[in-house]
């Protein structure tokens, strides 16, 4: 099986790692622990402090984590979090629906799926967890971009859109008109705009501070979320969404 590991990257991850376990070491013995030269730990441990991931301390030439690191870890306790508080939602807006309910976050450009509950059909739409798709794709994206930061939607919508299907938005006016309708209704529909004969509902997730910081779909076949049953399914996710926003410490 072909190894595809980049042997300067695996050995600075294990050097920023030694560092978060055991902060206040130097460079001679960062290096003999993570079995590097010194000369070569010196040039690892520099790049990671350039991009922020730790911190030499003045006066004796230690090593600790940077800021950036505790944004990692800050956002990697709140995705875990969000994921385990989410599971009895999904489950109950699962029960209802009987459709794939998804949970997707925002990271750059991107969404990304972190948690989901399955349909018991035979013929149901699956999502990997750490599927990846663009922000402007499907209702969750365009929930997730319609809340996002204004340079964030300026990227986008200046940027280069892939169209999947013939119903993706790939237009900028199209897709800010989108948007805007998105925010006055407080949740997004996709019509085989990612996948042919799927539809998606989403609705908006909030922390504490009100931020929307997630999306949570329901996802099935167009055979069988049909135009007269979105209504139901729509106060269905609304509903869970709220739930969970509450969970999260959100109050309305």
């Amino acid at each position: 099986m072909a190894d595809y590991t980049v042997d300067a990257v695996d050995k600075a991850l294990g050097l920023l790692f030694l560092v978060a376990q055991q902060p206040g070491l130097g460079v001679t013995e960062l290096a003999k622990r993570s079995g590097n030269t010194k000369a070569r730990a010196f040039r690892l441990l520099e790049t990671l402090e350039q991009g922020g991931l730790v911190q030499r301390e003045l006066g004796n030439a230690t090593y600790i984590l940077g800021y950036k690191a505790f944004y990692l870890g800050a956002a990697a306790s709140e995705q875990l979090s969000l994921a385990r508080l989410a599971k009895r939602h999904l489950e109950e807006i699962g029960s209802c629906s009987n459709e794939t309910v998804l949970i997707r976050i925002r990271d750059g450009l991107e969404t990304v799926s972190i948690a989901r509950w399955d349909s018991t059909h035979a013929v149901r739409i699956h999502s990997e967890i750490g599927n990846r798709r663009p922000l402007y794709v499907g209702a969750s994206g365009k929930l997730l971009l319609a809340y996002a930061p204004a340079d964030v939607q300026t990227k986008v919508l200046q940027g280069d859109m892939e169209k999947f299907t013939p119903n993706t938005i790939t237009s900028p006016t199209k897709l800010k008109k989108e948007l805007s309708k998105i925010l006055t209704q407080g949740y997004a529909v996709s019509f085989a705009e990612r996948t042919s004969d799927t539809v998606s509902i989403a609705a908006p997730v909030r922390d504490v501070s009100g931020e929307v910081i997630a999306a949570i779909s329901i996802t099935g076949p167009s055979t069988r979320m049909r135009e007269e049953i979105l209504p139901k399914l729509t106060d269905t996710i609304l509903d869970g969404a709220r739930r969970l926003s509450r969970e999260l410490g959100y109050i309305e």
